[in-house]
């Protein structure tokens, strides 16, 4: 049985949890999430905390019980307190800029590059190299991270590209480094 699936949710003061069988939906002050679990489990509210339980003893139903219990926790986090990643331009005349609310990147192609803010997410430049990507979905920030990253990915010999901040790149010689 999942470690995880055990574990109770704690719901912090300010949010509202409403259960209707399986569509569960969360309010707090960042905003509203629902989601429908599948019937193999059952989401309980016991006072302030949130518990899953398995319906039946399947072996499907033991995978999506850590699972389940983790959607929940991302949920309650995203609408009390949300979610971001941050991203690096690493290149010489690479850029970012703030287009109302759409990014617009200068990544060495001929022309720029524009990435539309879906709803729920909001993007921010501390500096014309440092993108962050918020909201209060954690699914779906890192997804919009992922599409900004593949539009020039770090590249092994020089390290110019976009990365997520902390990301390693390991770095290849060359051409220069075969010859002997």
């Amino acid at each position: 049985m999942s470690r995880i699936g055990k574990q109770p949710v704690a719901v912090p003061a300010g949010v509202e949890v409403k259960i209707d069988g399986q569509l569960v939906t969360v309010k707090g002050s960042m905003g509203q999430l629902c989601h429908e679990f599948l019937p193999e489990v059952r989401i309980l509210q016991e006072g302030a905390e949130l518990r899953v339980e398995k319906t039946e003893d399947t072996r499907d139903a033991a995978a999506r019980f850590g699972l389940s219990r983790t959607l929940l926790s991302n949920m309650v986090v995203g609408v009390s307190e949300g979610f971001s990643k941050t991203l690096e331009i690493v290149g010489v005349g690479y850029r970012a800029s703030l287009t109302g609310s759409d990014l617009e990147l200068l990544l060495g192609y001929s022309h720029p590059v524009v990435v539309k803010a879906p709803e729920g997410i909001t993007f921010e430049l501390p500096s014309q190299t440092q993108i962050i990507v918020k909201g209060i979905d954690k699914q779906k920030v890192g997804q919009i991270a992922a599409d900004i990253r593949k539009k020039r990915k770090p590249e092994p010999y020089k390290g110019k590209g976009i990365r997520y901040k902390g990301e390693h790149i390991r770095r290849k010689l060359g051409k220069a480094a075969s010859a002997g």
